[in-house]
């Protein structure tokens, strides 16, 4: 089954350096959404990737207007090919073999819709990338100043699964989008990314419904991804990003209102 990758830009010129070649080695195709006109990778790292056997797999599509990242993903898939379909953020780099282990693992499984790696920061620590479908209470202290008294990543473990680090395969909710294995199939049955989210609950989304449709979703530890974790509106509460997280969680909540039965 061939692999496409996307990958989309706004100027990550370091984090590409690093995780072009690695993708480009791995997948059968690479394509790059720059979002901006500033996005496009710099001239060295498109020279190295010239220099490379894996040139001719890597492919850069300019936007001439800046899109969400639903929407800068459905346009990825339209324009690649492959029976699988990558997503992967610029500083989402697989360690060899990674996407072989995911590619492997779904064409084994005909209703595996999503496979997720494990994902590492860079200093080798653990990521806690699978999670639980939300509930309102644990969205309420995530997305407020209740977090402050009852912090998530203590107090809400079975959310993100912290006692939990299996080493083989197991099925999950949801995972982090940061880098995730498609079925093209499953894309096409579910109409891809819901591209009126504005940033953040594309990936719970998209995992939600393909499980209503009957897609299996699977966490498949034994490929492992280095991934930076900014972790960016839990470190500061009221920013431009929190606003997105709100909107993305009222949109949730509308198109699958039954979610608000989920109480914790």
């Amino acid at each position: 089954m061939k692999v496409s990758a996307i990958t989309v830009s706004h100027g990550h010129s370091e984090e590409l350096a690093e995780s072009l070649p690695a993708l480009a080695s791995q997948a059968d195709e690479v394509l790059v959404i720059a979002n901006t006109a500033e996005s496009v990778p710099p001239p060295g790292l498109s020279n190295s990737l010239l220099q490379s056997r894996e040139a001719p797999r890597v492919r850069v599509l300019q936007n001439e207007r800046p899109l969400n990242y639903a929407a800068n993903l459905n346009k990825g898939i339209a324009e690649t090919s492959g029976d699988l379909v990558l997503v992967a953020n610029p500083d989402a780099v697989p360690e060899p073999g990674a996407v072989a282990i995911l590619q492997e693992f779904v064409a084994g499984r005909p209703r595996c819709g999503v496979a997720g790696p494990q994902l590492r920061n860079p200093d080798g620590s653990w990521q806690p990338s699978r999670r639980r479908f939300p509930t309102v209470a644990g969205t309420l202290v995530r997305r407020t100043l209740l977090r402050r008294l009852f912090p998530p990543l203590e107090r809400q473990r079975a959310h993100y699964h912290l006692d939990e680090r299996p080493t083989e395969p197991v099925k999950a909710d949801w995972m982090l989008g940061g880098f995730l294995l498609l079925r093209r199939e499953m894309l096409a049955e579910l109409g891809g990314f819901d591209a009126g989210f504005p940033m953040y609950g594309e990936e719970i989304d998209l995992c939600y419904r393909a499980a209503r449709a009957g897609w299996e979703r699977w966490y498949v530890p034994a490929a492992v991804v280095r991934h930076r974790w900014d972790r960016l509106t839990d470190e500061r509460l009221w920013t431009r990003r929190t606003l997105w997280h709100w909107r993305s969680i009222l949109r949730f909540v509308r198109k699958h209102p039954e979610r608000l039965l989920a109480i914790k």
